[in-house]
């Protein structure tokens, strides 16, 4: 059976919670363990089942993983036996094609599944198998698997057709071990693909321009061990804050980097939440109505498609109408139905949505559709009337470390009830 969340709205938020370690950022970072043979110490990795996923992936090739104290995590890939990564376990995280790049970088082959259908619409590999293939992989699609072969790579200039952020993760970590320079042309420039380079700078990669849209790599021989903290995850301290916002109260946030969170701050402010922040903290209140804020969903550091599902929910209890553009992902309304049976306000044409602010939800039963969506029903619930139960979170688990427990410490009426406790 599957795990709910009861939310019974209506209590502001206060108190302080830690924000965990970025999903986005641990996922790569683990996958960099295949580059070496050496001890990869990583502190700060989330507790999610996406990480659970990549650390039974790379566990399957052979790369010895233990998990310590406070999120800690230490990996030796010094007997990689199995270098694929397969369809059972690519088909729930699409983020395995991660392995791709440093498998053949390494080891000079790879058979990665096809990742097939995601809620959220294609995100093409294309663009990774086209940059490879520029650093001279040779490249073929057997039996759904991306199959890549490659004695040495070599050193070339890779311009993405767009702004992929595990295009350019797949392609960095490819590149530091090729033979001569490498510069990623289009490249994307998230506090994420930062995170990687850095570790890999760590590890001795020659890197420079990482953060800026043209990233320059000089080959090396090999690579060594290294520690390295995982930054913070933006879009779960952005997801916090909206649903102060939308509930009301005041919050602080620990282990938190306002400098990453970019365009989300600026719109939270925009709808009236008074915002403070200091070295690795960020305050959060808010005590009247949200004000309607609109945007257009863009790479980094435009608004992120991340927190468009949160700041919707927000908008549905805010003053005024908003207008919301989601130009990444075409499938990324899929909560937008769930918020309408709470009584939102929301009408969709194409790619634009028009959220005409309510004055209260009720609550209701709601499925969530993917991780971000799952996020707004939550916040929905805190700001509505009576009681609201979230199905399918195991949506929300992938990507959020223990959300009803934070929550709770915040004060908020939310319990995770299991199959046997459903009403």
């Amino acid at each position: 059976m599957m795990d709910k969340l009861r939310i019974t709205g209506g209590s502001p938020l206060h108190g302080e919670i830690s924000i965990s370690g970025a999903k986005n950022s641990a996922l790569p970072i683990l996958c960099a363990s295949l580059l070496t043979a050496d001890t990869l110490a990583l502190s700060n990795v989330p507790h999610l089942n996406d990480t659970a996923t990549m650390l039974r992936l790379l566990g399957q090739m052979g790369v010895h993983a233990e998990r310590g104290e406070d999120g800690v995590v230490t990996l030796r890939a010094d007997k990689v036996g199995k270098r694929e990564a397969p369809y059972e376990l690519v088909k729930t995280m699409r983020a395995s094609i991660l392995v791709l790049g440093p498998l053949v970088a390494r080891f000079g082959e790879a058979r990665v599944s096809l990742p097939g259908g995601c809620s959220i619409g294609q995100r093409p590999v294309d663009q990774h198998i086209k940059g490879l293939a520029a650093l001279g992989a040779e490249i073929s699609i057997e039996h759904g698997f991306v199959v890549a072969r490659a004695k040495r790579l070599k050193g070339a200039s890779v311009r993405t057709d767009m702004v992929t952020v595990t295009g350019t993760e797949n392609l960095l970590m490819a590149a530091v071990l090729a033979e001569g320079r490498t510069v990623l042309e289009n490249a994307a420039r998230e506090p994420e693909v930062v995170d990687l380079a850095e570790l890999l700078i760590k590890m001795g990669a020659r890197i420079q321009g990482h953060g800026t849209d043209r990233i320059v790599i000089d080959g090396v021989d090999s690579l060594h061990g290294a520690e390295h903290r995982v930054i913070s995850d933006r879009i779960e301290a952005g997801t916090f804050l909206c649903a102060v916002g939308a509930a009301g109260g005041d919050i602080v946030l620990r282990n938190t980097d306002a400098g990453i969170l970019g365009a989300t701050l600026d719109k939270l402010v925009e709808a009236g939440l008074t915002i403070e922040t200091g070295p690795g903290w960020i305050r959060g209140a808010m005590s009247s109505r949200p004000r309607a804020v609109g945007f257009r969903t863009q790479e980094y550091p435009g608004f992120a498609t991340d927190m468009q599902a949160q700041v919707m929910a927000l908008n549905a209890v805010a003053e005024g109408t908003s207008v919301i553009e989601e130009t990444i992902f075409e499938n990324r309304y899929m909560h937008v139905q769930e918020l309408r049976r709470m009584g939102a306000d929301i009408g969709i044409e194409g790619h634009t949505a028009t959220v005409r602010g309510v004055q209260r939800l009720s609550g209701a039963t709601v499925m969530a559709t993917d991780l971000r969506a799952s996020a707004s029903l939550v916040i929905a619930g805190l700001a509505a009337e009576g009681e609201t139960l979230v199905d399918r979170i195991y949506h929300l688990d992938r990507g959020y470390d223990q959300m009803e427990v934070k929550l709770r410490a915040l004060g908020a009426n939310i319990q995770r009830v299991t199959g046997k406790e459903q009403p």
